[in-house]
């Protein structure tokens, strides 16, 4: 699916979120050394270096991938913790800055959706620091569609990314890291990727609407029909003013029920999404929400994923029947 190019303003996200009291909290955390590593999961603690890679991640999605990949090995700190914080215009703090100067292993998204983290990286540079750009390693740059972390297929790529990684930090650990992720795609992982194969397999080409572009790598990944408007989605997704013509569109596509299913991201429910989430409970499509980040912020990865997943089997099977 093609995908209009996402503009870049941050003017144009300042209304998506109020920003200052979840720095305040996001500072805190980070000055707390919050999201570190869990313990190791019934694997082997033997190898390595007997030094725990420090790692920080962008956002809390990828770190907590990164965690649970590294185990007892690495502590990770993830930068973006709170569901109400905006990725494309937060402003790093001194305490984010210090972390990313102390850090062994910094993974960031890319793609335009976190400039801010690129130039902590810049502006405070490690010699020894290997970087991940999520970004980089899929192929988009700024301008694509960033969401990579709701495409399952890239999920997998930044994991074995991670463990590459590990493996080039801590060459010690290399067989630690490799039943981490041996167990953590085998079984931790086994509910969201079956979940995804069954909806693919049993829904594919079912026709969805959406409120933004956060649902369209989903979408595609789950072989789902995205059927609302490339430029409605990135205009809501960047906080500008759908177009007449897209919203009339949508509106039709709801009133005739030719979507089955509606997608929103509740963290970012402008006055036009209430409408149309509002009128698709009215004519009977079923609606799911999304969020764009960790839901609560102390899931897991999979934890949350899955229950959107599931959320959206659940739409889809009483929307056709299947």
């Amino acid at each position: 699916m093609s995908l209009a190019p996402i503009p870049s303003a941050p003017q144009q996200r300042s209304a998506r979120f109020a920003l200052t009291a979840a720095a305040a909290t996001v500072a805190a955390l980070t000055a707390a050394g919050c999201a570190t590593s869990p313990a190791g999961s019934g694997l082997g603690e033997s190898g390595g270096s007997g030094k725990k890679i420090q790692v920080v991640a962008a956002e809390n999605f990828w770190g907590s991938i990164a965690s649970q990949l590294g185990g007892s090995h690495v502590n990770v700190i993830s930068i973006i913790t709170s569901p109400d914080t905006d990725p494309h215009d937060y402003e790093p703090t001194a305490g984010n800055a210090r972390t990313v100067s102390g850090a062994r292993y910094a993974i960031v998204n890319g793609i335009g959706y976190d400039a801010w983290a690129d130039k902590l990286l810049s502006t405070n540079p490690g010699s020894d620091r290997t970087e991940l750009k999520v970004g980089d390693l899929v192929g988009l740059k700024p301008g694509g569609n960033p969401h990579r972390w709701y495409s399952p297929h890239d999920v997998h790529r930044v994991i074995e990314k991670i463990t590459a990684d590990y493996k080039k930090i801590d060459p010690a650990g290399a067989s630690y890291f490799d039943q981490r992720k041996k167990a953590f795609e085998s079984k931790t992982l086994a509910p969201y990727t079956h979940l995804v194969s069954g909806i693919k397999s049993k829904y594919a080409g079912i026709p969805i609407g959406a409120s933004e572009s956060i649902v369209t790598p989903l979408s595609k990944d789950l072989g789902l029909k995205m059927l609302a408007p490339d430029t409605f989605l990135n205009a809501i997704n960047e906080g500008a003013d759908p177009s007449a013509k897209d919203k009339a569109t949508i509106d039709q596509q709801i009133k005739k029920k030719q979507i089955k299913v509606y997608v929103y991201n509740s963290q970012n429910s402008t006055p036009d999404v209430q409408a149309q989430v509002k009128e698709a409970k009215a004519q009977g499509i079923p609606v799911v929400t999304v969020t764009e980040t960790l839901a609560p912020a102390g899931a897991s990865f999979q934890e949350w994923q899955t229950g959107q997943l599931r959320d959206l089997e659940r739409a889809l099977a009483k929307a056709t029947g299947k």
